[in-house]
């Protein structure tokens, strides 16, 4: 008999500016999240940019834990007020999201599975998502192969201001035939 391992109990609180910053800093300064582009960022830089999605009526920042403990970052936003929106057909209910999984010396296979399922079942927790939007570095082959297993279609590659993306789509009904 083999033995498994039963999926994380994972959950979301809302980013705490006082609390998570510098915890958010080494999470984005490590090589392993690159692609968040805050490689070099300062402490001061991600405040300004934390502050400033605290402050956003459309962009949301939320710590994901693990048995109380930080573990992932989640982001929210409305895509139509995002760059994006000039090289993708967004619907109505469509939400936009971003996740960075903590770095860690010791990864655990299937975690990071289980966080992109914990954020995309809080997502379409509300009944006017229709549609989740990624847009992921195009070089990031890992998330792609992740978002691909959870559901998301790859719909275009777009020049926005900071990368070359891949814009991706993920239905409800997509998710739950990935969830099952």
């Amino acid at each position: 008999m083999t033995a498994t391992t039963a999926p994380p109990e994972l959950s979301t609180r809302p980013f705490d500016l006082d609390r998570d910053v510098p915890l958010l800093h080494r999470w984005v300064t490590n090589h392993r999240a690159r692609f968040w582009g805050m490689e070099h960022a300062s402490v001061e830089d991600v405040r300004r940019e934390y502050a400033a999605i605290a402050a956003s009526d459309h962009h949301e920042a939320r710590i994901g834990l693990e048995a109380g403990e930080p573990v992932f970052l989640m982001e929210t936003y409305d895509p139509h007020r995002h760059e994006l929106a000039a090289h993708l057909r967004l619907l109505p209910g469509d939400r936009g999201m971003h996740f960075l999984v903590a770095p860690t010396d010791r990864p655990r296979h299937g975690f990071t599975r289980a966080v992109i399922t914990a954020v995309l079942a809080e997502c379409f927790a509300d009944p006017a998502v229709g549609r989740v939007v990624v847009e992921p570095d195009a070089r990031n082959t890992a998330v792609h192969a992740l978002n691909a297993a959870v559901g998301f279609v790859v719909e275009a590659e777009a020049r926005l201001s900071d990368k070359t993306a891949l814009l991706s789509t993920c239905t409800r009904a997509a998710f739950e035939r990935s969830s099952r």
